[in-house]
C-alpha cells in the first residue's frame, strides 16, 4: 500500500500540476497519470480494480458536499430547472447520442443505449470546480447548471434499472423488478430524513457542545458511509446515500464544519478515482481505432453543446448564456465510467467497447477548457438587454463605498450614503433592475459582486465600505474572509437573510450583519402597541427588553453554534415579563 501510494501520489502530482498550469483541468492530469503509471504503460503500479472499489468513495463524498450546498427550500426554489431543464437534458441528449451509436456504428440498439444513457451525464468533478473558480457558481447561470448536473447525479439510478432491464447476464435474472426497487429507493429517502432528523443532528449538537473538534471528522465520515452503506444493502446507488445525508444537514448550522472536515477526504478519493480509471483505459484497443475515439469524442460534445443550447433558449435563455452552458456540459462524466462497468457486467457491451467508450469520454472531458477558452469573446459579459444594448461592467471610479446588490434593501442602503455625500458605485447582476434604476437617473453597473475580480475593477481596492445588501446566503464566512484578504482596508457590511444566517457568519470578518426584515418588524409592532394605545414609554420599554433578549440569545447562539440555544430568551407569552401599561396609566 505504501509502495503504490507513494507512487500515485507522485505522478498524480506531477501531472496534475502540469495540467492545471496549461489550463487543462485537474480531472484530466489524475486521468493521464493513472493511464502513465498504470500496467499498460510503465507497470508501476496494478490491481486497479481494487483501488476502483475505495476510489468510489470519492463521488460519494463529492454528491455529500453537493447536498449540503442544497437545503430544502433551495432544492423547492430550483425545482423548475431540476425538474425542467435537467430531465429534458438527460432525455434528449441521451436520445440524440444513442441514436448516433446506433447509426454510426455496429453496436446493437441496447448496446446503443446502454453507451448512449451514460454519454448524456456531464462531468460534476470538472464543471463545479470550473464555475467555483470563475466565481459563477451561485450565479443565475450557475445556479441552472447546477440544476443540470444534480439531476444527472439522480438520474443514475433509473439508468442503472435501465441497464438492469436490458441485462443478458442470466446472474442477474434474480434481481428485483423496477417497481420494487422504486418502492425501495423511496423508503430508504424516508428513513434517512428521519435518522437525519431524529439521529444525525442531536449527535452533532453533542459532539459540538463537547467542544471534541476530531469529532465532526468522525461523525462526518461516519454520516456518508452509512447513507451509502444502506443505498448499497437495497442494490441501489450510494452516491444517492450519501448525496440525502448532505441535503438532511444543509440546513444545520455544523454545515460550514462539515464541509471542511469532509473537503480534504474527498479531494483526494476523488483523485484516486480518476487515476484509476485511468490505470483501467485498455490503450491497445484505442491505439488500434485512434480515429473512432476522436470522430465519436467529437460527436459527442457536438451533439449534446447543440442539444443543451437549443434546450436553454427554450427556457428563454439569451443565447450567449444558452452557448455557454452547452459547451459547459458538452462532455462525457465520471459516472459513464461507473455505468460501463454496469453495461458490460449485464453482457450489453465487451470490455473493448468500455475501455473505448472510457477513452471518449476522456477526450470530450479534455476539449472543455480549450472550447471555453476559444469562446471566451463570444460569450463574454456584458449582456445584451432586451434593447439589444450591452451593459456596462463596473469600474473603478474612486468611489468611497461599494453596494453590492441594487433591490428594495440595496437601493435604501445607497441612498443613505449618498445622502450622507458619500461616493457609491453600484453593482448587480439583475438586467431588469438595471434598467429601471436608469430610468430613475441611478447608474447600477452590470457584474458579479460576489467575485474578487468584478470587486477589484469596481475600485474595492481603495473603497473604505463594501455593502453586500443581496438576498439570500450568497456569501459565507470564507467568502467574507477571502474579500478582507484582498481588500484590507475596507469595511465589510452584510445583509443576512435570518439569525441562522448570521449564526453560519460566525467568525466572518464582516463589521455588521443586518437580519434583513428585524428593524420592519419592530417598527410594525410599535405602531400597532401605539394603535392599541399603550404609552410610549411602555413601548420603548418592549422594544429595549426584545432588543436585549434578542442580542443575549443570538450571542449564546453563535458561540454554541446551535439555533435551539438559549430558547428561555424568547418571549412566549405576556406572562414571561411585566405587563405593559396603557397611554395615560
Amino acid at each position: 500500500m505504501l509502495h503504490d501510494g507513494f507512487l500515485l501520489l507522485g505522478f498524480a502530482m506531477v501531472f496534475v500540476l502540469a495540467f492545471r498550469r496549461a489550463g487543462l483541468g485537474a480531472t484530466l492530469g489524475y486521468l493521464v497519470a493513472g493511464a502513465v503509471v498504470g500496467p499498460q504503460v510503465l507497470g508501476l503500479v496494478g490491481e486497479a480494480d481494487q483501488k476502483m472499489g475505495i476510489a468510489e468513495l470519492g463521488i460519494t463524498l463529492l454528491l455529500f458536499l453537493v447536498g449540503l450546498e442544497l437545503n430544502p427550500s433551495r432544492l423547492w426554489r430550483m425545482k423548475r430547472d431540476i425538474l425542467g431543464l435537467g430531465l429534458l437534458q438527460v432525455v434528449l441528449c441521451g436520445a440524440g447520442v444513442a441514436a448516433m451509436i446506433a447509426l454510426g456504428t455496429d453496436f446493437s440498439a441496447t448496446a446503443a443505449i446502454a453507451l448512449g444513457l451514460p454519454l448524456a451525464l456531464s462531468s460534476t468533478a470538472q464543471v463545479l470546480p470550473m464555475l467555483q473558480a470563475s466565481g459563477r457558481l451561485r450565479t443565475p447561470f450557475g445556479e441552472r447548471t447546477f440544476a443540470i448536473l444534480l439531476f444527472q447525479d439522480l438520474s443514475i439510478i433509473p439508468m442503472i434499472t435501465i441497464i438492469g432491464v436490458l441485462s443478458r447476464n442470466p446472474a442477474n435474472a434474480d434481481a428485483p423488478p423496477g417497481w420494487q426497487q422504486a418502492l425501495y429507493t423511496v423508503l430508504a429517502i424516508a428513513g434517512l430524513i428521519l435518522a437525519g432528523r431524529y439521529l444525525i443532528r442531536p449527535l452533532f449538537r453533542l459532539i459540538g457542545n463537547l467542544g471534541e473538534r476530531e469529532m465532526f471528522v468522525v461523525a462526518a465520515l461516519f454520516t456518508v458511509m452509512a447513507s451509502a452503506a444502506l443505498m448499497e444493502t437495497l442494490g441501489l446507488s450510494t452516491a444517492l446515500g450519501a448525496f440525502i445525508a448532505g441535503v438532511m444537514l444543509a440546513d444545520s448550522p455544523y454545515r460550514h464544519e462539515l464541509e471542511a472536515d469532509v473537503e480534504p477526504f474527498r479531494s483526494i478519493l476523488l483523485g484516486l478515482f480518476f487515476l484509476a480509471v485511468g490505470m483501467m483505459l485498455d490503450l491497445h484497443a484505442i491505439a488500434e481505432r485512434p480515429l473512432f475515439v476522436a470522430t465519436m469524442a467529437l460527436a459527442l460534445v457536438g451533439i449534446k453543446a447543440l442539444v443543451i443550447f437549443l434546450i436553454g433558449l427554450a427556457f428563454r435563455m439569451t443565447w450567449r448564456g444558452a452557448l455557454a452552458l452547452g459547451l459547459l456540459l458538452s462532455q462525457g462524466g465520471e459516472f459513464g465510467f461507473v455505468l460501463f462497468t454496469q453495461a458490460q457486467n449485464a453482457n450489453l457491451i465487451a470490455p473493448e467497447a468500455a475501455s473505448l467508450f472510457g477513452a471518449i469520454v476522456t477526450l470530450s472531458m479534455a476539449t472543455t477548457p480549450f472550447l471555453m477558452a476559444l469562446t471566451k469573446p463570444l460569450r463574454a459579459d456584458p449582456v445584451k438587454s432586451g434593447k439589444s444594448r450591452e451593459r456596462q461592467g463596473p469600474s473603478a471610479d474612486h468611489a468611497h463605498a461599494l453596494v453590492v446588490g441594487y433591490g428594495r434593501f440595496g437601493q435604501t442602503v445607497a441612498q443613505m450614503l449618498m445622502a450622507s455625500d458619500l461616493s457609491v458605485t453600484m453593482v448587480d447582476t439583475d438586467v431588469e433592475m438595471i434598467d429601471v434604476a436608469q430610468g430613475y437617473g441611478a447608474k447600477v453597473y452590470f457584474g458579479d459582486g460576489t467575485r474578487l475580480d468584478i470587486l477589484r475593477q469596481a475600485g474595492a481596492e481603495e473603497a473604505a465600505l463594501i455593502m453586500f445588501c443581496m438576498d439570500g446566503d450568497q456569501m459565507s464566512a470564507g467568502a467574507l474572509e477571502a474579500v478582507q484578504q484582498a481588500f484590507p482596508n475596507a469595511a465589510i457590511f452584510l445583509r443576512a437573510y435570518d439569525r441562522r444566517a448570521v449564526v453560519r457568519l460566525k467568525g466572518s470578518p464582516a463589521r455588521g450583519v443586518v437580519r434583513e426584515v428585524m428593524e420592519s418588524a419592530i417598527k410594525m409592532a410599535r405602531l400597532a402597541l401605539n394603535e392599541s394605545g399603550v404609552s410610549e414609554e411602555a413601548i420603548k420599554r418592549a422594544e429595549d427588553m426584545y432588543r436585549a433578549r434578542d442580542k443575549e440569545r443570538l450571542k449564546i447562539q453563535i458561540e454554541a453554534g446551535d439555533l435551539r440555544a438559549a430558547r428561555d430568551r424568547i418571549i412566549t407569552s405576556p406572562q414571561s415579563h411585566a405587563p405593559l401599561s396603557p397611554a395615560g396609566e
